[in-house]
């Protein structure tokens, strides 16, 4: 219960400060973005496997962002039966300013938690989501995205 609690006003926090920042963006778009501006063209699946998320919520999440001209679905020219989905001009033109915000949200989250308490909370995390999820690595997340900036 607590930990659906937090994460509720995490996905709270995050959306205030798009919205104050002038972007209409969800915590789950941006989850979205940020793994299309990191690792490029994607299929949809690979999307879901990436964001652990449903193959059916992120084709909501890829319409969405679709009808904001941040992604646009292509025909793969090796299987056409997927589509691959790509980042506009208009997202990289933003995405440098969207990614401040979501560090300014996570700045907010964390306060004054010291590094080594926020250190021990992933760890924890991690443990938790390997109890229910052998093949997951929570920890490589955190390494890769970090949650305060250097």
């Amino acid at each position: 219960m607590f930990l659906n609690i937090a994460h509720n006003s995490v996905k709270q926090c995050m959306s205030e400060v798009f919205q104050r920042g002038g972007f209409n963006l969800t915590p789950e778009q941006f989850l979205v973005m940020d793994t299309l501006w990191d690792e490029g063209v994607l299929t949809q699946q690979q999307i879901a496997d990436i964001t652990m998320r449903d193959k059916n919520s992120i084709v909501k999440l890829i319409d969405g962002l679709e009808n904001r001209k941040l992604v646009r679905r292509v025909s793969n020219p090796k299987d056409r039966r997927q589509n691959l989905i790509e980042v506009t001009p208009y997202s990289r033109k933003i995405k440098d300013a969207v990614t401040e915000l979501s560090l300014e949200a996570v700045a907010t989250i964390v306060g004054d938690i010291p590094r080594e308490d926020l250190e021990s909370f992933v760890r924890t995390l991690a443990r938790m989501e390997r109890n229910m999820n052998p093949k997951s690595d929570l920890e490589a997340l955190a390494r890769k995205y970090p949650t305060k900036k250097k």
